[in-house]
């Protein structure tokens, strides 16, 4: 049997587990939050106008994924400083995890060719995976629109 890539994770498959660093230099791995149920959100690039309305929003509901015990984790390729400014300037009040070698962008599918005003180019696509407290996947949603997404995401989380 072929192996699966990774763009076809689907609901009910074993999420990639991943060790990555924070803003802060603190690493992050997938077991870490076992038993819970994890928002893990790909956003192309820190301060950007689409991902600063995403992530703003992830941060107005934040109390409400914490009662439903949920962690939201946000992750780019941009490195611990970039995401330590970007939750300054924001008041960002969750962690950013540090994709610089684009490793968990690869695991989960999310490194893709783009296109913009006629040049392609490589880079994030837009997408959340919803893990549940078991490790599996209980949402993929790519191409996601930033703005509403995040108050989307606590209906299935």
């Amino acid at each position: 049997m072929a192996s699966k890539t990774n763009k076809d994770l689907k609901i009910g498959d074993k999420a990639p587990d991943f060790a990555c660093l924070d803003q802060a230099g603190k690493k992050h791995s997938l077991k870490d939050y076992k038993g819970k149920t994890v928002i893990l959100y790909f956003y192309p690039k820190d301060d950007t106008p689409g991902c600063t309305i995403e992530a703003c929003e992830f941060r107005d509901n934040l109390a409400a994924f914490k009662k439903k015990d949920a962690v939201v984790l946000g992750v780019s390729p941009d490195t611990p400083e970039s995401h330590q400014k970007f939750i300054n300037k924001f008041g960002l009040t969750f962690p950013l995890l540090a994709d610089t070698d684009k490793k968990l962008c690869e695991a989960y599918g999310v490194w893709k060719k783009k296109a913009f005003m006629g040049r392609e180019y490589m880079g994030v696509e837009r997408s959340t995976f919803v893990i549940g407290p078991d490790g599996k996947l209980k949402l993929v949603e790519r191409s996601v629109t930033a703005k509403g997404h995040a108050a989307a995401m606590l209906g299935v989380s």
